[in-house]
C-alpha cells in the first residue's frame, strides 16, 4: 500500500512537471508572437466613440463656448455682483450644467424681457435663461423647454399709496417691463375679479402702451427702472413676477394680497434646432433626478 502511495506520487510529480514545461514553452510562444498580437490588435481595434451632434450644437462644440442670455438683477434666478462681476443663481447653475455636457466654457449675456428674444434670433446668443415665461403665443416662434421653475404675478407697492388689493388698482398706472406678460396677466385678473369690464380686451391684440380701460400702463426697459419710478411717483404700482420683485420688496413697500396667472419658466432655443432637443433632454433629466430642485432650494427659490 505505501509502494502504491510512492507510486501514485511519483506520476503525480512527474505531470506536474510536464504541465510546467508545457506551460513555459506556451509562454515563450506567446512572447515571440506578442508583437505580431498586438500589431494585428491595433489593426482591428475599434475607435473610441464620440458623440454625434446635430449641426447648430456641433459648431457650439467647435466654438468651444456655449453663449446664455440671462437676468443679472434677478436674485435667485440671475443675478451679477457688482462688485465681482460674478452670476450666481438657479438659471445660471443650470446654464453652466449644459455647457458641461457638451464639455464646453459658458459665456453669459446679460438680457432683459425686451432684448433676450433679438438676441437669440440674431445667432448672438444660444439659448435664453432668463425668468422667461412659457406662453403658446412664443412657443409659435422660439422652443421651450420642459418648465423648470412656476411662479406666479403680483404686484408691488409703496405702503403710503394705500393699495392693498387688485381692487385698488383701478383708475392707477402701472411700471411694468417692455416685452413681458405683466401688463396682460394684470388687465386679465382685473377682469376676473370683476373689477373692469374688459370691453375691448383681446388675448391676441392686447397691448399695454394702447390699454386705458380701468388701468394704464407704463414700459420701462429694465426691473431697476420700474422700481425707481414706483420711488418717484412715476408709476403707482410695479407688476412683474413673484420672484423677480423680491429684490425690489424693501422697507417700506409691500405686495398686494393676490398672486395670479402661473409663469412657467423654460429654456427658450431657436424653433426647431438641434440644441432643442439636447436642452429639452437635460432638463426631463434634471427634473427626474431632483437636481432642479436642489438648486431651487439652494437658491431659496422654495
Amino acid at each position: 500500500m505505501k509502494k502504491m502511495k510512492k507510486w501514485l506520487a511519483l506520476g503525480l510529480a512527474a505531470a506536474m512537471s510536464m504541465m510546467v514545461l508545457t506551460a513555459c514553452g506556451s509562454e515563450e510562444a506567446t512572447e515571440e508572437e506578442k508583437p505580431v498580437v498586438e500589431e494585428a490588435a491595433e489593426k482591428t481595434a475599434e475607435p473610441e466613440e464620440t458623440a454625434v451632434y446635430p449641426e447648430d450644437v456641433q459648431a457650439i462644440v467647435d466654438r468651444g463656448v456655449l453663449k446664455v442670455g440671462v437676468k443679472n438683477a434677478v436674485q435667485g434666478f440671475g443675478f451679477q455682483d457688482p462688485l465681482t462681476n460674478e452670476y450666481s443663481g438657479m438659471e445660471i447653475s443650470l446654464a453652466k450644467m449644459i455647457a458641461d455636457a457638451l464639455g464646453v466654457d459658458v459665456e453669459y449675456t446679460a438680457v432683459t424681457a425686451a432684448t433676450r428674444t433679438e438676441l437669440l434670433d440674431s445667432g448672438d446668443i444660444d439659448c435664453v435663461l432668463a425668468t422667461f415665461t412659457i406662453t403658446d403665443e412664443r412657443k409659435e416662434s422660439w422652443d421651450f423647454s420642459t418648465p423648470y421653475f412656476t411662479d406666479h404675478v403680483t404686484v408691488l407697492v409703496e405702503d403710503v399709496s394705500g393699495i392693498a388689493s387688485l381692487a385698488d388698482l383701478t383708475d392707477k398706472t402701472v411700471g411694468v417691463s417692455s416685452g413681458s406678460t405683466s401688463a396682460k396677466s394684470l388687465v386679465e385678473a382685473l377682469i376676473e375679479g370683476g373689477y373692469i369690464t374688459g370691453e375691448g380686451y383681446d388675448t391676441e391684440t392686447f397691448d399695454p402702451a394702447t390699454w386705458t380701460e380701468g388701468v394704464k400702463f407704463q414700459q420701462y426697459d429694465d426691473y431697476p427702472t420700474i422700481s425707481t419710478a414706483l420711488s418717484a411717483g412715476e408709476v403707482d404700482a410695479f407688476c412683474v413676477d413673484k420672484s423677480i420683485l423680491a429684490i425690489y420688496h424693501t422697507d417700506g413697500r409691500s405686495y398686494i394680497e393676490e398672486e395670479f396667472a402661473p409663469q412657467e419658466y423654460g429654456v427658450a432655443t431657436t424653433k426647431d434646432s438641434g440644441l432643442s432637443a439636447l436642452v429639452e433632454e437635460l432638463v426631463q433629466g434634471w427634473l427626474e433626478d431632483g437636481t432642479i430642485d436642489g438648486l431651487i432650494a439652494e437658491n431659496g427659490l422654495n
